[in-house]
């Protein structure tokens, strides 16, 4: 039973149902948040991201926010478009993979040591398969970080996401947490830099439990 069938199916429809390979065939190379809000990220995994680890950069594109004195073993970035990803300096493994399409991770248990979807999430339409993937895939207590803006493309974000407010959105990303049974030590932070104009930017964070636990 696929673990969507735990909220209802109208919540993960789409306004454009057609494949997502061709929606993002043309690479976006433009700002999807602005600086003071990929600051804010970029702080947010300055302090929860371990120096030195493997980090997995879910559903990335040509920039992923990482402090840039800070280094990594190995950065590996899944996307949609092969040209966002090649212009993305921190990546050190590229993946084109489509987690609508097919939600399960290509990489072994316990492989990584953090894990952030950067201002992507509310694209998923099957979250709680791969949240538990993430789960997977983390060595425990490794956390796993979702950060979101009020900025999407309508046409393909779902249509909970498209009818609710930033607060229901936290706690939507808390139930995804919850939901995948992979992770504790679940929280919500408002990293908002609350200058005139600019992004809102929240996070929602969990950490991988033991296999035993999730």
């Amino acid at each position: 039973m696929r673990l969507e069938n735990r909220l209802p199916a109208s919540y993960f429809k789409r306004y454009d149902e057609g494949d997502d390979r061709f929606f993002y065939v043309y690479p976006r190379l433009t700002a999807h948040i602005d600086e003071a809000a990929c600051a804010a990220v970029g702080q947010l995994f300055r302090e929860l991201l371990p120096p030195g680890g493997r980090i997995l950069d879910l559903m990335s594109s040509y920039v992923s926010h990482l402090p840039p004195e800070v280094q990594y073993s190995q950065v590996v970035g899944l996307g949609l478009n092969e040209e966002e990803l090649r212009n993305n300096p921190r990546l050190d493994e590229r993946l084109l993979h489509d987690l609508n399409a097919n939600p399960a991770l290509p990489f072994a248990n316990a492989s990584f040591d953090g894990a952030a979807c950067t201002v992507s999430v509310q694209y998923l339409t099957r979250p709680l398969e791969v949240f538990a993937e993430v789960g997977r895939v983390l060595r425990p207590g490794a956390p796993f970080i979702v950060t979101f803006s009020n900025r999407c493309f309508p046409s393909k974000a779902v249509q909970i996401w498209m009818t609710t407010s930033d607060r229901q959105h936290t706690a939507l990303i808390k139930r995804y947490f919850e939901l995948s049974r992979a992770f504790s030590e679940i929280s919500a932070d408002d990293r908002s830099p609350h200058h005139w104009l600019s992004d809102p930017l929240y996070a929602v964070i969990g950490r991988a439990a033991p296999a035993e636990q999730s």
